[in-house]
């Protein structure tokens, strides 16, 4: 790979970056009043973040049930209110015993 396709490659993914920041604070000069529009915008962050991660979790393993188990153990752990370091803990732990068993 030569050196001027890294750096086209860098300058491009920089100046989509830099669009996609600064076009919304030059274009939306008013706050925004829709409802809608402010709760669609509030969740985004929440839904980008769940639809790159999920595919990881499911895939992170050699078995799809382990990785079940894993990500079932997460969510009751946090539905339950517990901490980061003991949700990431017992996935691991869930994901661990029955990548051992299988």
């Amino acid at each position: 790979m030569s050196k001027t396709y890294v750096f086209l490659s860098i300058l491009t993914a920089a100046a989509v970056t830099y669009l996609v920041r600064v076009l919304p604070l030059t274009i939306i000069r008013k706050p925004i009043r829709s409802l809608f529009l402010r709760s669609f915008l509030t969740y985004v962050p929440y839904v980008t973040l769940s639809v790159m991660t999920f595919p990881a979790i499911l895939h992170c393993t050699s078995s799809v049930w382990s990785a079940l188990a894993g990500l079932l153990a997460a969510a009751v752990l946090a539905w339950l209110r517990q901490g980061l370091l003991k949700v990431s803990l017992g996935a691991c732990a869930i994901v661990f015993l029955v990548e051992l068993f299988l």
